[in-house]
């Protein structure tokens, strides 16, 4: 039993724990305070975060629709000002991840998905990906906004943008 009491002793003493107001393990911790030290940094200084940039022609499908994906999420569906408040966006993406399609939805009920109105889709040719946007039902002025921001984040842009081009009869609904 003595053994048992003393085996528990030690462990608690390297855990820096005490009892009765004194370290356990025959002054180990005597040094050691009740408060927490202090957290270090190292003398490395920080990087400033840079913007990642990424050439669609020499991204994999997948790794395009992230990048494009992540960007539509956070400047079309974002919580403050959403450009499509009542819109859904969904994706499909195959398992080898070579298949890639981005829909945006009217919203119904429970904010579920309803008719499509824009398509986005990520093919690979060659060593290429190749990003086709589809109007099927987007009023032409969102069209036309959308696809501004697809081609500047095709670029390299990394920002949303209030900027509203003027509608160009690509962007007209179809008929």
């Amino acid at each position: 039993m003595a053994l048992a009491l003393g085996a528990i002793s030690l462990m608690l003493a390297a855990c820096g724990i005490r009892m009765g107001g004194l370290p356990l393990g025959g002054g180990v911790f005597a040094r050691a305070t009740p408060e927490a030290a202090p957290e270090t940094t190292s003398a490395v200084p920080a990087a400033a975060p840079q913007p990642v940039r990424l050439t669609i022609a020499t991204a994999k499908p997948v790794d395009a629709y992230i990048m494009l994906g992540g960007r539509i999420k956070s400047c079309w569906f974002n919580a403050d000002h959403p450009l499509l408040p009542n819109h859904v966006y969904r994706a499909d993406v195959s398992p080898d991840g070579e298949k890639v399609k981005i829909t945006i939805h009217q919203k119904i009920a429970l904010g579920r998905a309803g008719l499509e109105t824009y398509a986005i889709d990520f093919a690979e040719q060659g060593p290429y990906t190749v990003v086709t946007t589809e109007n099927r039902g987007m009023p032409p002025e969102l069209a036309a906004k959308m696809q501004y921001d697809i081609d500047r984040w095709k670029r390299g842009e990394t920002n949303c943008s209030n900027d509203m081009p003027k509608v160009t009869a690509s962007a007209q609904t179809p008929r």
